[in-house]
Formats: structure tokens, C-alpha cells, sequence
């Protein structure tokens, strides 16, 4: 086997290999014999079968695991005696193997571009205090409060109101026909809270127990689900009763309740440090961007597209997860893929970017990252959303994301090097922006 590099670009790389025909036929004889061990064929003794009978029945499976085999064996070779490291997924340009003939392919991946690191201890920085508004603890203590309360059916003779929880039927009809999936018993809908269609709730307000009402309801266009987005149906409600919430009073007990505290000012207290923790993490945050952007600011490197391409991916799908938590659509955004994809680039170049530079920081300094490392990752991971750790390191293993994952904590520990030699001022807290 031998091969040629070219340098497509300060980042791609592109590799040519020539293989012999002895080397061709001794990769399809290996995965004949495999597939002979194994072979039952009528007329023969397990593990008898000849070879030229093995591979004529199954030539195109053997065919396709030697090449498939022969290449990875050849790429792992290569990039060993490269000493490369592909940031990107290898692209393999490579027909079948033929006996008796040479066999020629190609691979190309984008590696880390080279730059000079400019100096990046030292660096002077502003960091805000840590402050947390009382208003900010009161609020909580009133969203727990709200978490808390019971709701109860009242027996007032009076109509729903913005504010109120409707427990009602509705059903859906279309055409005259009942729509599956669209209608409900004893719902609890409450209102005024924006987590339902303004239409909808439009029906129910200003309704008494015991009565129905039926009135068309056309969908918005960039309703989350795709089959009703813009459709007109005609909706029947009937309302059984009103129901409203009974928020306890903040005292002991309910400091107590709400996580064990013995009096309302321990809670406050509890509250009071969670919020100047997150603020701290906050505001250091913001710090490090800062030093990061600094650096940044002083190289200039040609990106790997393929790895930016990736991060475009990932923003886009966090996008629309976040609109489908709005009950909205991509769509709704009036964008065509493409255009969508081009105003996620500036962000996507320079998260790219911010890594480049920690992980070029990283190997400066000699800094690596332990399996236990990772492990504790994806420990955090799991607690934080109520799944398996197993599963998820599982799951990150068999989608290719532990070296991802394994450059995330490298380029954390990279930004402490930074940040842990900053000059870093403390300034007050910018008026309305203490909360955590």
C-alpha cells in the first residue's frame, strides 16, 4: 500500500491510496475463510465448503467487508503515521475491490488549523458583583406558593373568568365529522396562563356550569402540528365547573412544606444563597466571554466547514425545539431553510472558533481529560434530566459523541488556565440585571 497527502485547503486534507493486487487478494482470501467457518451450504460439511463456492454465493457481501475493512485498517495506519487527528468525519471516495486488479480510493477530512497562540495570561478583565434583589427571593417564595396551591370548586353562581381553571368537554368537528384526537373530558384548562390557543379560551370565557357553546375555530398557521396549522373546525364546549386556586399562607408550615426549612427566613435564606451561586456562575460566565473574545480578537484561522456545517445543525435543532415548546413551527418563522441556516452561520463560526483557541490553549499547556472525567459529565447529565447514566453514556457511545463530549471538558478546563491568571476588577452590578 502506498499513499499521497494534498493539502486541499489549510484545513482539508486529502488522501490517495494504491493498493497491489497481492495485497487485494490476500484482504479477499481473509474474509472468504471467515465467511467459509460459518458457511452452510446443501451438499457440503460445515466449515468444508470451498472457497471458490463460498465467495461465488456470497460475492457481494465479501466483496463489501473486505473493502469496507481493508480501508478502515489502511486509515488507521495512515493517520497514525500522520500523527492527525480528523476534527470532522472521514469522507471515503472508494469503488469495490476486484481480484486480480489494483484498487485505488480516497479519503479526505478537516483537520485543526495551525495559528500562533497570542498571550492569554494575565489578560485584565471586569467582573460584576455578585447581587441578588430582594424582590427576586420574594418572587420565588410566591411561585412556590403558586406551585402549591390546591384548587377548588367554587359554588358561586357566576361566569368563567381570565384567571380561572374551566374544567370542560370540547369536541372538534370538521365537516360534520368528529376529529380523532381532538377533544377531551373533565379538561382543566386554565386561563389567562397563554398556554392554550387565545381562540380557544375566547370560547369558554364569560360561560356558566352547566352550559355549552359551539363556535368555528380556525388554527394558526404555524400551529405546531402540521395537519391543523390553518384549518377551520367548528368546536363544542360544555363547561361542568369553576375552579380556583387556594394559595396557602407563607408561614412555618409552609416552609416546611416547601422543602423542610424550619422557619420562613431560613427559606428565604436557602433561596437567597441558591440565587447568589447561579449569579456567581453568571457573571463569571460573562467574564470568561469576555477574556475568550480577547483572544479572539487577536488570530485569524481558516475554519473547517464540515465542523461548522455540524454546529449549524445543532442550533437549528435547538431552535426548533424551542419554538416547539411555544406550540410554533420552523415555518412560522417565514424563512426558507436556507435562509435560516445563513443567519445561524455567525454564531456557529464563532462557537467554532471559541473551541479552536481553548483546544489549541488546552495542548499548550500539556492539559488532558480522564475517562472518570467524562464519566462525571454525563453523571450530571443523567440527574439533571432523570435518565440512566448507563443509558446515556451508552447512547453518546454509539452516536460518536464521547470525543465531542471529551473537547467540551477539555476546552472548560482551558478557559480555567485562562480565567485563573486574569486580572480580574470587580464592578458593581448594572442596575436591573442582579437576578440569577
Amino acid at each position: 500500500m502506498e499513499y499521497k497527502v494534498e493539502e486541499l485547503s489549510p484545513v482539508k486534507r486529502k488522501v490517495t491510496v494504491d493498493v497491489g493486487v497481492e495485497e487485494v487478494q490476500a484482504a479477499l482470501a481473509a474474509t472468504v475463510a471467515l465467511y467459509r467457518r460459518d458457511a452452510d451450504i446443501k451438499g457440503f460439511r460445515k466449515g468444508k465448503v470451498p472457497s471458490s463456492v463460498v465467495e461465488a454465493k456470497f460475492r457481494k457481501q465479501i466483496h463489501g467487508e473486505a473493502t469496507s475493512d481493508l480501508i478502515n485498517f489502511h486509515i488507521n495506519e495512515i493517520m497514525g503515521e500522520l500523527g492527525l487527528s480528523p476534527l470532522s468525519r472521514i469522507d471515503v471516495d472508494a469503488k469495490e475491490m476486484v481480484r486480480e486488479e489494483p484498487f485505488s480510493y480516497s479519503f479526505s477530512f478537516e483537520i485543526a488549523p495551525k495559528f500562533d497562540l497570542p498571550e492569554y495570561k494575565g489578560l485584565a478583565v471586569e467582573e460584576e458583583e455578585v447581587a441578588v434583589d430582594p424582590q427576586q427571593v420574594e418572587d420565588v417564595v410566591e411561585r412556590i406558593r403558586q406551585n402549591m396551591a390546591k384548587t377548588v370548586i367554587i359554588k358561586e353562581e357566576r361566569p368563567v373568568v381570565s384567571g380561572d381553571i374551566a374544567v370542560i368537554d370540547f369536541q372538534a368537528f370538521q365537516n360534520g365529522q368528529a376529529m380523532e384526537g381532538i377533544a377531551a373530558n373533565k379538561f382543566e384548562l386554565p386561563l389567562g396562563e397563554g398556554n392554550s390557543l387565545p381562540e380557544f379560551e375566547d370560547i369558554v370565557v364569560g360561560m356558566t356550569p352547566g352550559q355549552s357553546a359551539e363556535r368555528e375555530l380556525t388554527f394558526p398557521p404555524d400551529f405546531i402540528n402540521d395537519k391543523l396549522a390553518g384549518q377551520t373546525v367548528n368546536m363544542q364546549v360544555t363547561l361542568h365547573a369553576i375552579k380556583v386556586r387556594q394559595l396557602p399562607d407563607v408561614d412555618d408550615d409552609f416552609a416546611e412544606l416547601a422543602g423542610g426549612y424550619k422557619s420562613v427566613q431560613d427559606l428565604k435564606d436557602a433561596i437567597q444563597k441558591s440565587y447568589s451561586s447561579t449569579r456567581a456562575q453568571l457573571v463569571k460566565g460573562d467574564a470568561q466571554k469576555k477574556l475568550l473574545d480577547q483572544i479572539k480578537a487577536q488570530v485569524s484561522f481558516e475554519l473547517p466547514q464540515s465542523v461548522v456545517e455540524e454546529q449549524i445543525d445543532k442550533q437549528v435543532v435547538e431552535l426548533q425545539g424551542k419554538l416547539e415548546r411555544q406550540g410554533k413551527s420552523l415555518a412560522s418563522l417565514g424563512r426558507t431553510p436556507q435562509e435560516l441556516r445563513a443567519e445561524q452561520r455567525p454564531m456557529a463560526e464563532e462557537v467554532v472558533k471559541s473551541s479552536l483557541v481553548l483546544l489549541a490553549i488546552a495542548a499548550a499547556e500539556g492539559l488532558n481529560v480522564e475517562p472518570q472525567e467524562v464519566d462525571l459529565v454525563l453523571q450530571k447529565m443523567a440527574a439533571s434530566t432523570g435518565q440512566d447514566f448507563h443509558s446515556i453514556k451508552d447512547y453518546y457511545e454509539q452516536h460518536n459523541l464521547m470525543i465531542p463530549l471529551k473537547d467540551r471538558v477539555l476546552a472548560d478546563k482551558a478557559m480555567e488556565i485562562v480565567y485563573s491568571h486574569a486580572q480580574v476588577a470587580k464592578v458593581p452590578a448594572v442596575q436591573g440585571e442582579a437576578t440569577a
